[in-house]
């Protein structure tokens, strides 16, 4: 400490020592001409880690206006400010403004302005030293940053890993993320655990050197989290090739730790009671083979006693969670609350625990050791035995006595656990035997000493049972042989310091103190072979050295040493001690200090924090003692396990295997007395020393664990909690050292980058870029202190980095304004010059016809016209002198070819005037098809265009009288109402009258009065009467206007109705019955309509009775002058309801108005819909004249225009919507019928059809069945209809049954042959007469809802059915189309059958006759099984026989010798042919199972293999595509589907193989390629950041590029197409490629935040772009590979698009469909801005954006499974390779074999 503040405070701060090479105490390597030195800070708050020296030139320069600086808070430790103006030298202010708008004078001294913050491109950087300014507040801020706005929590400092705890849950820890981490350089990928543990074993591997990895930090910081995963890692990355799952075991062994060393305490749920190395040990291969656990300082106090809210260890509780289990009941225990040792704290619950499980889970782990359930139960016992001693009641006797009843429950269970002496017990836990050197006293102990001798005995026993589980442990991970290095966690306690610091606080600051020297020399030994290898001069400065610390604790008469002699007193005691430590080291010791106000303490000036420390307690906690009596008795048990415990040399708890010899620098301090050696203290200094030299003797990794809030809030930052974790862990110390030599450290290549735009010409113009760099750096920087170059790197001063960004902007701001002014500039020069263009080409033009005009004259037209003359005779002459020579030769050879082409155009003739006889027919066909299909269009458009404009009129017509109705009710309601206000006047008047008797005397004056009122009354209920009758008379008027409404519209229905009649009677006669049952049922309606009026009537006469009783009543109510008030809100009522009525009334008027003009409106559209003229252009002459020959179309076009008459006639009245609908069935009727007719004349055609055709027709008519849908819908249809009136029911079922009966009959048509036509036919009359029934039902249902307008359950069935006929016209007309389609299938098989007989006869004719000769067979013997399979599989190499080879050559040899197997119908041989082939395809598959083309190889040809043994299995499924000679080669003995799967069980095992070895050989170029490699050149989209890796972290791979990519990917295409591999299994292949490419970009992309950039996003997009090409180029485009990238472009697309707006949040989650919220998230949080022009996304909107993706159900899983498989298919293809046309090539030497 004096060091630094000598330093700091320039007290010999000039003394640069120089020397050589080498590193000493307090000594700290700086290139040479840095200041040793720094100046005194003038901010008296700032702590010495902060204070900097004074700025250089260039860094002065910085202190401008909008620049930012630090200053000091009390709340935010440091708060941000803007310079508003310019600072100049001697200023004492610097004019600041807060970020909260404040204007502030911060008073400054020159030699020491505030620290400068960051420009924002460097903030969240992975480095802490990758920082431009290095100081406190740029490391909280940075901090902060990458916790609170991008949820990192974890960041490099050096060669530190600081790790935040979050207080959540991340999904950074599976599988995937630790492959990604497994081989990657630290440094490449984002700081992680993983990162850390991957260094560790890589150096491990490369160095042969033990590791070790030393996790530290507060309670509650999150180490034994870290621990864990650091040895998980290990476990997965090494994974041994042993049964043993060694793995597994080192594992298990946290959770039993766990269980007896962590607790629950105020600050942490799980906190580590103790200190832990691990030692994982591996093999020469760098397997895991085994570990090794050392502990240290378990905190035993804890067993006896808690604090408030705080627990005990954690296998107590268990324990007690698990007492009513069976095979815990014999322990005796109960709940948590029942024990003393267990509620101390007042908190036996940790919410979110459960116990119960936890105790599964280590009895779990226990047996995974090993650990059978008998050793499990011994522990048990033992740790119930201290419950129950706990609870043992110890009575005084008088002051100076105590006892403990024999009958004491606890004490006898106690006994009997660990089978005990109960009366020795008893006895000696209240007195002491105190033996002298003449005799021996046994005396007694006070309640007092006697519980604390039963504490300590509880202390004792546990910590023997931990040890003993410890080395129980140990023996079940040792190992056989030995060790070839190892990897040691550390999770070990850090700095601590609280209200009230006891003995435990003073050894784990000890501790600490001893691994801050460690780390400070390991820091300084890598900075001095850092400066070593660059060849950078340096010296020696002074630093903060904590050696004196150290040797005030532990030096001879230290601390520690007082502490061991003070316990050997019989009466030392605390005071004493204290006293002693006052009289050595209070005015002695600058790091020892006695407290003002207390006399029981002691300060030390730790490297930390000052920390006071109470001296009560400390003898006690050294010496831990228990009496000798107790632990003879516990040595007496019968229990093995207690006996075992106590007995006096205990075997090692921590056996080390480790074979390295260690020697300390310092020797321990010994005393010969052996008491003193067992004290706390001294045996906590000898595993301290052991564990340092240990450390000492390996390479070391630190990882410093950081509790952001002491509130366990997620991802809250507290600035101040931080700061001081920061400094007691050495971070800031590190930055402080760091931040006084050259901190940036920058390679040649990442200068020449990013800062080339600052070079000039000349200097580019050189070669040696080193050169470069060195020339511009003295051209930028005058100073040449500021920076030195290394050997392979640049070192930068603080702040350098910062100002060379500050010039790079200034020159890109520059070149902008440039670019801008350049590209404008070319625009009006475009503009101009085409302007100029277009003029020049105006000027063209006019000038040559002007110049034409000039030139051309009389004398020039002659000399031309005389020239043509010339040349044409010339021309005539040579052609006419050829022509005669060609003459000669034409008419000869004409002579022989008009012969032969007189022969074949006679030929041709034939066959055309037979193609013209076929296509007549064809034609024909074609044409009264086409005539139908557009038939059938017309009509279903008008059709449905009618019901609907029918339907709709329909529901308006019903909503207006349903509207009527309702206001008729509502007038009835109101009535009702007035009859209970009458019945509550009448209870009222039965009141009153009895009140009457009692009032008589005094109301006679008062009656004169009331006989007057009752007067006026009368009169206002006349009135009221009178206008009662006028509403009656009205509504009577209404009623009677609406009954003649309903009249003439039934009147006017029958009129209709007759007219239409009479229109039918000339085209249909049998219409007349149909009018009549109409007419009869409106009659029935009427009737109906009566007995409506009938009922009316009785309403009224009801009303009008209920107001002669409410008159009576009212004359007599008017004897009472309080209930007259009531009658003017009766006035009021009959007023609405006059208002009411006469609002109905204009309803109505309007709504008849809205019909009319709707009506009409729909008549024009009706009428303008049908453009008959386009109908008829769309039809070619050709087909109008084909379909005149019948004259169907033009029939169909009167009836359309006769339908649009009627229509127009209709439309002019309310009516003419139901004479439309009449029309529209009608004419589909008729339409229905000529279709039967036209389907019989079909089914007359089709009777020479062969019998092969008619099966096929039966085929597809009863695959195409439509008839149980038909059923299903009218038994649907019969369902709704039971709840309509039971009038009606009997007309649904006749319908049904008419239905059922049609759908029967149409299936026995479609199934029919030649002698069910005639069946056919009669069905068709019957179907007539059928459907015109369907069409009176129809019309009956119409006049039906005609005449129940008013009845919304009529409405209800009118709809309905005219929706069955609907459906049932429709479902008609599929038939007729399915029929269509039939008929045109029945022709194509024709067609079919005929080319095929054709092409059969011609091959018949020109086969010649070679090929009958070998009918495909390989004749072999049974002992030339091993040579066929040796020659074609073992021995064939697929180079040698690819080329000019049929696909699956091998594949169609072995079917080959196959067939003959089954032609001799030998079931011995062809088994063990199909045996010895599937096991030497499996051979060679193996043997190489890493050659790609070998797998490609045989991967065809099993494929080819097994489509063989399928195309010619004989199964109809597989012969479809066969030739007449194929399905001659089917076998015919043997059934070898067995054989077909065991054969594709081993395809796809290829299959993944060959995937396998594809992804190993690209999974290395995907990063480089993807991600890495910058295909658009000139953006480059990362950012150097001068991160200094460790020395092992060498960058040994091969520079890939995205042509790498591509290059392998048509590698692998190529191969695969020359193996002849099918095309589906190509695509497969690729798509499983590009899947492999996009997961791993994409895990990779989420774990670099460097990558994630907008220029980087164009990067991968264009990479995307160069694969979609490749995919293209191949005609790969349907193999669907292009998708699985689609995850990988929406990310790409997530770094390119905006991030600001609401808008751009609503985008984002409407485009990353295929992203899941966290990846989404994860990219946002990770976005990087590669320069000042960009902007960080706020996390405003990375809320936005998460909010609006929370309703998304996905997975949260933020990596992508690189080792998921789409499933592969082999679809069947069969050969079309004749088997008799297969030769065997020599090369194959199989000339033992024989063509069959």
């Amino acid at each position: 400490m004096a060091g630094t503040r000598l330093l700091l405070r320039g007290a010999g701060a000039g003394r640069a020592r120089l020397g050589r090479a080498r590193i000493g105490p307090g000594r700290f390597p700086t290139p040479r001409g840095a200041a040793a030195g720094a100046a005194t800070c003038p901010l008296r708050n700032l702590p010495h880690h902060c204070r900097r020296r004074r700025p250089g030139m260039a860094l002065a320069e910085l202190y401008t206006q909008y620049n930012r600086v630090w200053i000091p808070d009390s709340e935010a430790v440091w708060q941000s400010a803007e310079i508003t103006k310019n600072y100049k030298a001697g200023d004492r202010f610097l004019h600041v403004q807060l970020e909260d708008g404040t204007e502030l004078n911060y008073p400054v001294d020159p030699a020491a302005l505030p620290p400068l913050r960051n420009p924002d491109i460097l903030v969240g950087e992975n480095d802490l030293t990758a920082l431009s300014y290095l100081h406190e507040p740029a490391v909280l801020h940075n901090l902060k940053v990458r916790f609170v706005e991008s949820k990192l929590i974890y960041t490099y400092s050096g060669i530190i890993l600081v790790a935040i705890n979050p207080y959540k849950q991340l999904p950074i820890y599976g599988d995937a993320i630790i492959h990604a981490y497994s081989g990657q350089n630290m440094g490449d990928m984002d700081p992680h655990i993983f990162a850390v543990a991957e260094e560790a074993y890589k150096q491990m591997a490369r160095n042969n050197k033990n590791q070790s990895i030393i996790v530290s930090g507060e309670s509650g910081a999150g180490k034994t989290v870290s621990a864990r995963y650091t040895m998980r890692y290990f476990a997965t990355v090494s994974k041994s090739s042993s049964n043993a799952h060694v793995e597994d075991k080192v594992l298990a062994s946290n959770p039993i730790t766990e269980a007896v060393g962590n607790a629950k305490t105020t600050r942490n749920d799980n906190s580590s009671r103790f200190g832990k190395y691990t030692e994982i040990s591996f093999d020469q291969s760098y397997q895991i083979i085994g570990a090794n656990m050392r502990t240290y300082l378990l905190e035993k106090s804890r067993v006896v006693f808690q604090s408030e809210n705080e627990r005990n260890y954690h296998i107590f509780y268990q324990l007690c969670a698990s007492a009513m289990q069976p095979e815990f009941k014999h322990l005796k225990l109960g709940s948590a609350e029942e024990f003393n040792y267990t509620r101390m704290g007042g908190s036996t619950v940790i919410e979110g625990v459960d116990d119960r499980t936890n105790m599964v889970e280590t009895q779990k782990t226990f047996a995974l050791l090993g650990l059978k359930e008998d050793f499990q139960m011994d522990v048990f016992k033992m740790l119930a035995a201290i419950l129950h001693l706990g609870n043992v009641e110890i009575t005084a006797v008088g002051d100076e006595r105590s006892s403990i009843s024999l009958k004491d429950k606890h004490l006898s269970i106690f006994c009997e656990l660990l089978d005990l002496n109960c009366d020795k017990m008893a006895q000696w836990m209240c007195h002491r035997k105190i033996i002298t050197t003449s005799e021996t006293v046994i005396k007694p102990m006070t309640r007092a000493q006697a519980v604390n001798a039963r504490d300590a005995l509880a202390k004792k026993i546990y910590s023997h049972l931990f040890d003993f589980i410890v080395e129980r442990i140990n023996q079940a991970l040792q190992f056989p042989g030995k060790q070839h290095t190892f990897i040691g966690v550390l999770d070990i306690y850090g700095f601590e310091t609280f209200d009230v610091n006891s003995f435990e606080q003073f050894c784990i600051n000890y501790a600490n103190e001893k691994l801050q020297q460690q780390f400070n020399m390991h820091v300084f030994k890598l900075e001095q072979e850092e400066y070593m290898k660059e060849d950078i001069p340096w010296t020696l400065i002074d630093f903060y050295d904590n050696q004196p610390v150290i040797d005030l604790i532990e030096a001879k008469m230290g601390i520690l040493e007082l502490l061991d002699e003070e316990c050997l007193l019989p009466h030392g005691t605390d005071e004493n001690w204290l006293q002693k430590l006052y009289n050595n080291f209070v005015n002695k010791n600058a790091l020892f200090e006695k407290p003002r106000m207390s006399n029981t303490s002691f300060i030390i000036q730790h490297f930390a924090d000052k920390v006071e420390y109470k001296c009560e307690g400390f003898l006690e906690k050294n010496r831990d003692t228990v009496h000798e009596v107790l632990v003879e008795i516990l040595k007496e048990s019968k229990f093995h396990l207690c006996a075992d415990s106590f007995r006096d040399n205990p075997v090692s708890i921590s056996p080390f295997g480790s074979a390295i010899n260690i020697r300390s620098a310092r020797p321990v301090l010994k005393s010969p007395n052996k008491q003193l050696r067992m004290t706390v203290g001294s045996k906590f200094r000898s595993s301290l020393s052991l564990l340092m030299v240990t450390l000492n003797a390996t390479t070391p990794h630190y990882v410093r664990c950081i509790k952001p809030n002491d509130e366990k809030l997620p991802f809250e930052f507290d600035s101040k909690r931080v700061a001081q974790q920061l400094r007691a862990c050495g971070v800031l110390e590190t930055i402080r050292i760091s931040a006084q030599s050259y901190p940036s450290r920058w390679t040649y290549i990442e200068f020449f980058s990013r800062y080339s735009i600052l070079m000039t010409q000349q200097e580019l113009s050189i070669n040696d870029k080193k050169q470069i760099c060195k020339i511009v750096l003295q051209r930028l920087i005058q100073d040449n202190n500021q920076y030195q170059f290394g050997r392979t790197k640049i070192f930068f001063r603080a702040g350098q980095v910062a100002y060379l960004e500050k010039l790079r902007s200034d020159k890109l701001r520059h070149a902008c304004i440039v670019i801008q002014k350049s590209v404008r500039g070319w625009l009006q020069r475009k503009k101009f010059l085409h302007m100029k263009e277009a003029a020049l080409t105006i000027q063209q033009y006019f000038r040559g016809q002007r110049a034409v005009r000039q030139t051309i004259t009389a004398r020039t037209l002659k000399q031309t016209w005389a020239a043509i003359i010339i040349q044409k005779y010339c021309r005539g002459y040579l052609v006419r002198r050829l022509c005669q020579l060609i003459h000669v030769a034409a008419v000869t050879i004409q002579a022989y070819t008009r012969g032969f082409l007189a022969r074949k155009k006679y030929r041709q003739m034939l066959e055309e005037h037979k193609a013209v006889i076929l296509q007549k027919y064809a034609r024909a066909w074609l044409a009264r098809r086409r005539f139908q299909n557009i038939r059938r269009f017309v009509l279903n458009i008008q059709l449905s265009y009618r019901v609907q404009q029918l339907q709709k009129k329909i529901e308006e017509q019903s909503r207006e009288n349903h509207g009527l109705l309702e206001r008729l009710t509502s007038l009835a309601s109101t009535h009702m109402n007035d009859m209970d206000t009458i019945q509550k006047l009448e209870l009222d008047l039965e009141k009153l009258t009895a009140q009457k008797k009692t009032y008589e005397e005094k109301g006679k004056k008062y009656k004169e009065d009331s006989e007057q009122k009752i007067l006026k009354l009368e009169n206002q209920n006349k009135e009221l009467q009178e206008q009662k009758e006028n509403l009656e008379i009205k509504l009577q008027e209404k009623t009677e206007e609406m009954k003649e409404k309903m009249d003439d519209l039934t009147k006017q229905l029958f009129i209709d109705v007759q007219k239409e009649e009479n229109q039918r009677m000339i085209l249909e006669k049998n219409f007349q019955n149909q009018k009549q049952d109409y007419e009869k049922e409106i009659e029935m309606l009427k009737e109906e309509i009566k007995i409506l009026k009938e009922e009316k009537t009785q309403l009224q006469h009801q009303i009008q009775q209920e107001i002669v009783m409410q008159d009576g009543l009212k004359m007599e109510v008017g004897q009472l002058t309080k209930q007259a008030q009531k009658i003017p809100e009766l006035q009021k009522e009959i007023e609405l309801l006059q208002t009411q009525k006469l609002d109905v009334e204009k309803q109505a008027h309007s709504q008849k108005r809205e019909l009319r003009e709707k009506m009409s409106e729909v008549t024009k559209q009706l009428l303008e819909s049908y453009d008959f003229e386009d109908v008829r252009s769309r039809l070619s002459t050709e087909d109008l004249e084909h379909l005149n020959e019948d004259g169907e179309l033009w029939f169909a076009y009167e009836g359309l225009k006769k339908a649009t008459r009627v229509l127009e006639s209709h439309f002019q009245s309310q009516k003419e919507i139901y004479e439309k609908e009449i029309e529209g069935l009608n004419f589909k009727v008729e339409h229905l019928s000529q279709d039967i007719n036209h389907l019989q004349k079909l089914f007359r055609e089709e009777n020479d059809i062969n019998d092969g055709i008619r099966l096929e027709v039966s085929r597809l008519t009863s695959e195409n069945l439509v008839i149980p849908d038909l059923r299903q819908q009218i038994s649907e249809l019969e369902n709704q209809k039971l709840d309509l009136e039971n009038r009606l029911q009997e007309q649904a079922v006749k319908l049904k049954g008419k239905m059922k009966e049609m759908s029967n009959r149409l299936q026995y048509e479609l199934e029919g042959d030649r002698t069910q036509r005639r069946t056919n036919e009669a069905w068709n009359d019957v179907d007539k007469k059928e459907k015109e029934r369907l069409k009176v039902t129809t019309r009956e249902s119409e006049g039906l809802s005609n005449g129940l307008m008013q009845d919304e359950i009529q409405d209800e069935l009118q709809s309905k059915i005219k929706q069955e006929t609907t459906r049932l016209t429709v479902e008609n007309m599929d038939l007729e189309e399915k029929l269509d389609v039939k008929d045109r299938i029945i022709k194509k098989l024709e067609d079919q059958i005929k080319t095929l007989t054709k092409t059969i006869e011609k091959v018949e004719a020109h086969v010649p006759t070679l090929s009958k000769e070998y009918i495909g067979m390989m004749e072999y013997k049974k002992e030339d099984e091993e040579r066929i399979i040796q020659n074609l599989i073992l021995d064939l190499k697929p180079r040698g026989v690819v080329v000019n080879m049929i696909p699956g050559l091998p594949a169609h040899i072995l079917f080959m010798c196959v067939r003959y197997a089954d032609y001799l119908n030998d079931a011995d041989m062809l088994k063990s042919f199909m045996n010895v082939t599937i096991d030497g395809i499996k051979q060679v598959v193996k043997d190489h199972s890493e050659d790609f083309e070998m797998l490609s190889f045989w991967l065809s040809n099993a494929y080819y293999f097994l489509n063989c043994l399928k195309q010619y299995s004989g199964e109809e499924e597989f012969m479809k595509s066969n030739t007449p000679h194929q399905n001659k080669n089917c076998l015919k003995h043997f059934d070898l589907s067995e054989y077909r799967q065991i054969l594709s069980d081993l395809a796809i095992r290829i299959y993944h193989q060959f995937i396998i070895v594809m992804e190993n050989n690209i999974q290395p170029m995907i990063v480089p390629g993807m991600l890495e490699y910058e295909s658009l050149q000139g953006i480059s989209g990362l950012k150097p950041t001068g991160f200094r890796k460790r020395s092992s972290s060498i960058d040994d791979t091969d520079s890939y590029t995205m042509t790498s990519i591509l290059q392998q990917l048509s590698y692998f295409y190529s191969t695969m197409c020359q193996n002849g591999l099918d095309s589906e299994l190509l695509k497969q292949a690729v798509k499983q490629l590009f899947f492999l490419i996009g997961a791993i970009t994409l895990n990779s992309l989420f774990l670099r935040k460097d990558m994630c950039s907008c220029r980087k996003g164009m990067q991968i997009r264009c990479n995307i772009s160069y694969l979609e090409e490749w995919l293209k180029d191949k005609n790969l485009q349907s193999s669907n590979a292009k998708e699985t990238l689609e995850p990988l472009s929406q990310a790409a697309w997530l770094l390119q698009v905006k991030k600001i707006t609401d808008d751009d949040a609503k985008e984002i989650c409407e485009h990353c469909t295929s992203l899941s919220t966290v990846q989404i998230v994860k990219i946002l949080n990770s976005y990087t801005p590669i320069d000042d022009f960009e902007k960080r996304v706020t996390p405003s909107f990375v809320r936005k954006v998460q909010a609006m993706l929370n309703s998304r159900e996905d997975v949260p899983q933020l990596m992508l499974d690189t080792k998921y498989l789409f499933q592969v298919t082999f679809p069947f293809t069969p050969s079309p390779h004749a088997l008799e046309m297969i030769q065997v090539p020599s090369s194959f030497k199989l000339g033992f074999l024989t063509r069959v």
